[in-house]
């Protein structure tokens, strides 16, 4: 087992992975930017160290001075957590190269999969249903001809994107080449590739992703799945698990489908596997994720498993404890997660930053918050908007609804604006109630939220 990791994360998923490693014996190393001197990860840390000046590219993105901070305190492997540099294989390959573990699946698996018309195309191969679409837009002109053939509405996606970015829903043809052009302009400024491809548009659809852990004795097992449909242009708002509308029948070929998914690409680590459901129950690969996922906790209230943990474990070579078999006698009960973001939801979800004058956090059986915020911290406005996340646990969806609504009326952050009681406004729509929102719900939701 490790004995020192470096955490190259910041906010709540940096203390998330420290308290993690505390309780393991694991001494921890921080890095910080300059705006992030006060962070509660930097004083939760053994040892914590500033990499650079407040913007993204000048610290948390800077390998080399990450890089640099581990060989000189002597960290044997570095967690990148999710976001900034957890998806790119340039890091894991420069952490192998210096002799450092990347707690995480290797370089070309990450490469492989993070381009999305590439996992595309392994996926198909692999006999895993795919979305009818294109695997690369090389001419717009035969890109027009595919989406004439499937049927309009159709989605331009970044091959190398993430976050909503670099995505363009096209209804209608004359709209077809300004999208792939303005899809893959935003692609090669987020994310230096702007490469797209093309995908049939399905409405009315749920995200439900499978949690997959692969250990490097080549087990594969999937911690069942989460439903992730309500989102915001893209953006997560609310994930729980299990999906309330997926049948067992269909839930077991989705599981399979991931396992197979995980095995073709001789995968090890945490991962997950993202899929479309539609109402006929046929689902879709969309997408891997090749790191450990906002929305993790859910999948430990259901399963009992520690994640985090693990996905360390298995980074120092430890086999995983369960099989399949086990993992699904051991999935019981539901769990909710909302995001909680700093922003007004009222006001177009323009950012709020500032400090936080007074803090409640709610408690009680089986009620988390991760968060890395505190009282009189000052909530700096270079990085991303989430604060926190509110997750509750219960033998029942029902009970589990009430469990959140309540812990949401509870929690108190005065000094800036959250959506925290947007979150509760959802949760009291019926069709979050009997499980049927889709990805589209929200769209539709906030055109009267006033």
């Amino acid at each position: 087992m490790f004995s020192k990791i470096l955490i190259a994360n910041r906010g709540e998923i940096a203390v998330r992975i420290i308290r993690a490693c505390n309780e393991m014996g694991i001494h921890t190393v921080a890095v910080y930017s300059e705006a992030d001197a006060q962070a509660l990860h930097v004083n939760l840390a053994d040892e914590s160290y500033c990499i650079g000046p407040a913007l993204l590219k000048d610290s948390y993105l800077n390998m080399t001075a990450i890089i640099d901070v581990a060989i000189a305190t002597g960290c044997q492997a570095i967690h990148p957590g999710y976001g900034l540099l957890s998806e790119n294989p340039r890091f894991a390959e420069l952490c192998e190269k210096c002799g450092i573990r990347f707690i995480g699946p290797k370089a070309s698996v990450i490469s492989r999969m993070g381009d999305k018309d590439e996992a595309r195309r392994t996926m198909k191969k692999a006999g895993v249903p795919v979305v009818p679409g294109l695997d690369e837009i090389t001419d717009v002109a035969e890109a027009k001809k595919m989406a004439a053939e499937i049927g309009y509405p159709v989605i331009v996606k970044a091959a190398a994107g993430g976050g909503g970015r670099g995505i363009r829903i096209v209804w209608k043809e004359e709209d077809f080449e300004n999208a792939v052009l303005t899809a893959s302009a935003e692609a090669q400024s987020a994310f230096g590739n702007g490469k797209c491809y093309l995908e049939k548009y399905l409405t009315d659809v749920k995200h439900v992703e499978m949690q997959i852990i692969a250990d490097e004795q080549g087990h594969i097992v999937c911690l069942g799945e989460r439903d992730c449909s309500m989102q915001r242009k893209n953006q997560k708002l609310i994930e729980e698990s299990p999906c309330a509308v997926l049948k067992p029948a269909v839930r077991k070929k989705m599981t399979d489908a991931a396992v197979l998914a995980a095995r073709t690409v001789n995968y090890t680590s945490l991962g997950t596997i993202e899929f479309l459901l539609d109402k006929q129950d046929n689902f879709y690969f969309m997408e891997m994720n090749t790191r450990l996922q906002v929305e993790h906790p859910v999948t430990e209230y259901v399963t009992g498993i520690d994640i985090v943990k693990w996905q360390i474990r298995i980074a120092a070579g430890v086999e995983f404890l369960y099989t399949q078999e086990e993992v699904n006698r051991m999935m019981r009960g539901c769990a909710i997660e909302c995001r909680i973001n700093s922003e007004d939801a009222r006001m177009g979800f323009r950012p709020s930053c500032g400090q936080i004058s007074f803090m409640h956090i709610p408690g009680g059986p089986w009620v988390r918050f991760d968060t890395a915020i505190y009282q009189d911290y000052v909530i700096p406005p270079y990085y991303d908007s989430m604060i926190g996340k509110l997750i509750v646990y219960a033998r029942e969806r029902t009970e589990a609804i009430r469990k959140m609504q309540a812990a949401l009326c509870e929690l108190v952050i005065d000094g800036v604006n959250t959506n925290a009681e947007l979150s509760g406004d959802i949760l009291a729509q019926p069709e979050f109630k009997d499980g049927t929102y889709c990805t589209n719900f929200l769209e539709k939701f906030l055109k009267n939220y006033h």
